[in-house]
């Protein structure tokens, strides 16, 4: 499958996710996973800001990456915090003007890291990380398809803000951050459950979610809950 095919199966996944009953954690989850698939990346992760224009981080497509990204939001320096605060991309920088965040992401394998704004005009939502193993340039076509799949999550959520209501949005955030919690929670539950590691236990979450048309954070609950079976989670 070329990539241009991929990518048109991408963009109409996401109009869907966005049409249908609209869950931040689903959306911004496939987005940076599709991102690691179509862009020569190794993980990302994507940041929201509240009401209060402060950051969260809403999405990673590994374990790895997430705790880079908290990183960041805990020091206030990295290319994402950057790449905010500026609205502009931050591509192809030497890390080393952010050394603590450098030796953060040396320790977790990657070398050079970027990252791309969620903006609209001159509104900036959020940031998108990119994160490599790789000191080799981001090129340009693939900075401007990561770019554009920012763009497609930012016209998303916008969307959703103008359907919804400001409010109504800042409450949909707090839901995700805790869904987040929730999900973090079932994952580990399930890894001791199946004696898996937690990356294969979010896996497993995800394929029944995805397999099922199911949400996300209704399976983390199931697993909480005891109403999914560690079995059926594993038959996926």
């Amino acid at each position: 499958m070329t990539r241009e095919h991929r990518l048109t199966q991408v963009f109409i996944k996401l109009a869907d996710t966005l049409v249908a009953e609209f869950d931040l954690v689903d959306f911004l989850g496939m987005l940076a996973e599709a991102t690691v698939e179509l862009i020569d990346v190794d993980a990302a992760g994507l940041m929201l800001a509240d009401d209060h224009g402060v950051l969260h981080v809403m999405a990673s497509s590994d374990d790895q990456a997430e705790l880079l990204e908290l990183f960041e939001l805990q020091q206030n320096e990295g290319p994402c915090p950057e790449c905010f605060r500026t609205g502009v991309p931050v591509v192809n920088v030497d890390l080393a003007g952010w050394p603590e965040f450098a030796q953060a992401a040396a320790a977790g394998g990657y070398v050079s890291a970027h990252a791309l704004p969620l903006r609209l005009r001159g509104q900036v939502i959020g940031a998108m990380n990119l994160f490599r193993s790789s000191r080799s340039p981001l090129t340009d076509e693939d900075a401007g398809l990561a770019q554009a799949l920012a763009d497609m999550a930012t016209i998303g959520l916008l969307h959703e803000r103008e359907l919804r209501g400001q409010q109504e949005l800042a409450e949909q955030l707090q839901h995700a951050l805790d869904s987040r919690i929730v999900i973090e929670q079932a994952k580990g539950m399930l890894a001791e459950r199946a004696g898996l590691s937690l990356p294969e236990a979010f896996t497993a979450m995800r394929s029944y979610a995805r397999g099922g048309g199911f949400g996300l954070t209704s399976v983390a609950h199931g697993v909480l809950e005891g109403t999914l079976q560690t079995s059926a989670l594993m038959t996926r």
